[in-house]
């Protein structure tokens, strides 16, 4: 008797609970999700997301529209590819779009989700944010390490021009431009040279280490690694790959707090960004304490070195593959500042072709072609759908770059099409848009600028070969060339002129 009493209840219980979801669905107004295609169960859509992701999701958005969406996993993602989408995701849902979504890499190597670029929009971030504005990328901060920037860039040009000074000859930028930017960064934040250009350095085993761990980064980051998305291989840490961020977050961390520590041991303070750091943890040690400085050093390492130095390449690049282009720039330099003294940085100003093929760089092969990935804290909408909250969102910037409805003759390298300003924040967003734009967009734009200016000033540049330089993306969240660029470079009557004064100066 008792059994099927308990039967009966159970029974009755069950009946309760369906009939309770049945009335719920029939009176919850159905969500308008974007339009996806279909997917499998677990994995979602991660079966079809290849290399390069963002060539990946512009084809998907040919056949599901400018707004579609997709499962990584149990994740859900929205995907936009349309200036005004953008718009309305960054004026209407700024603030609702302002978080980051938690992934590994962010609990392991950015201090658990608390650095600048990780950090949740909060009180927490909003202090980081003011702190970069005013005490690491103001223009004063930025004006104090100029003679930096400009002495870097006269170390790769005396490199450059070791075997070229009375003919052409074979040079290979790729791993000059990142020894360059890395060397900037590295004197801005702790005073050290790194690379110094066929010397025999201690140190720049120390800085190859960093290179490494840079590289491992960008391998484990984004939607390539399934453990991030599905529960049970995160559980199961499938491919190990906890244990390699884990690892990896050991190596960075003593890193970055050898540089802090050495630092501190320093009798007379510099004028380095730790130095500057260390002086605020005196006044103020409950907030900058050697986590918080840690981060924003990672984040100035890691956003300040391959960024730039992937831009210069994609650059000279397309300045090889369109001589024109390339012979109207170096006019606009001798013109404008002659050729009796190297450029400078406060001579930027008035190169406006310079400038436009920059823009045109960024346009084409922006260095974060997806941006950063934003993450919703509440339900909202996009394009008239619905998007859940928690979802992640990803802006297809490289597709919106080359949107033929967007812009004329969209996929040609053409500078001009700046001169008759078509760079609205919405079209053109090669540093991201809305509250988290990159705050490091003033120092990349015065090295990049400062740097190719002097490049095309100082050098007669042609391709290694007849053919035009291969334009093939390769592997990497910085949208890398696939084959290093190698050129053909011949020093100008000006270059000879800064090595006469370099050998007069070291006498």
């Amino acid at each position: 008797m008792e059994a099927i009493l308990l039967y009966l209840s159970l029974t009755l219980l069950s009946f309760l609970v369906a009939f309770k979801l049945i009335l719920k669905t029939r009176t919850t107004r159905p969500k308008h999700l974007p339009p996806s295609p279909p997917s499998l169960p677990i994995i979602g859509h991660l079966h079809i997301i290849k290399k390069p992701f963002h060539r990946t999701f512009h084809a998907l958005s040919q056949k599901y529209g400018q707004i579609f969406s997709l499962k990584f996993g149990s994740q859900f993602v929205v995907i936009v590819s349309s200036p005004s989408a953008v718009e309305e995701c960054f004026t209407k849902n700024d603030i609702v779009l302002a978080n980051r979504p938690p992934f590994l890499l962010g609990k392991h190597l950015a201090y658990n989700n608390t650095t600048l670029v990780q950090s949740p929009y909060g009180d927490h971030w909003r202090n980081l944010r003011r702190i970069s504005t005013l005490e690491i990328f103001s223009n004063n901060r930025l004006n104090k390490f100029l003679g930096i920037r400009s002495d870097e860039i006269k170390h790769l040009l005396r490199n450059l021009s070791r075997n070229s000074c009375h003919s052409f000859a074979k040079v290979e930028l790729q791993s000059m431009l990142l020894e360059m930017t890395f060397n900037n960064i590295m004197r801005m934040v702790a005073g050290k040279r790194y690379y110094r250009y066929g010397e025999d350095v201690k140190d720049e085993e120390e800085a190859r280490q960093f290179r490494r761990i840079i590289k491992e980064l960008t391998r484990f980051g984004g939607a390539s690694n399934p453990a991030e998305f599905v529960s049970i291989l995160r559980w199961m840490d499938y491919g190990g790959l906890e244990k390699k961020l884990k690892s990896l977050s050991k190596r960075t961390d003593e890193f970055l707090q050898a540089l802090i520590d050495e630092k501190r041991r320093e009798e007379e303070e510099g004028n380095t960004m730790i130095d500057h750091m260390l002086s605020l943890q005196k006044s103020q040690p409950e907030y900058y304490t050697d986590q918080i400085i840690k981060g924003l050093i990672l984040v100035l390492l890691l956003a300040g070195t391959d960024t730039s130095a992937v831009t210069l390449e994609w650059a000279m690049t397309n300045l090889l593959n369109h001589p024109n282009i390339l012979k109207k720039a170096r006019d606009e330099i001798d013109s404008q500042i002659g050729e009796e003294k190297l450029i400078e940085e406060s001579d930027v100003s008035k190169l406006h072709y310079l400038q436009s093929i920059i823009s045109e760089t960024l346009r084409l092969y922006p260095a974060a072609p997806l941006l950063v990935p934003h993450m919703s804290s509440a339900d909202c909408t996009i394009g008239g759908y619905d998007v859940p909250s928690g979802t992640m969102l990803l802006v297809n910037a490289w597709a919106i770059h080359r949107d033929p409805k967007v812009w004329d003759d969209a996929t040609s390298f053409k500078p001009e099409r700046f001169e008759n300003g078509e760079s609205e924040g919405h079209k053109l967003m090669p540093f991201g848009i809305g509250r988290r734009t990159c705050p490091g967009a003033g120092l990349a734009q015065r090295t990049v600028s400062l740097t190719l200016g002097s490049l095309i000033q100082s050098f007669e540049w042609e391709r290694v070969t007849i053919e035009e330089v291969d334009t093939h993306e390769g592997s990497g969240i910085t949208m890398p060339k696939a084959m290093p660029l190698e050129a053909m470079c011949k020093a100008r009557p000006i270059m000879h002129k800064l090595l006469s004064k370099s050998m007069t100066d070291d006498v």
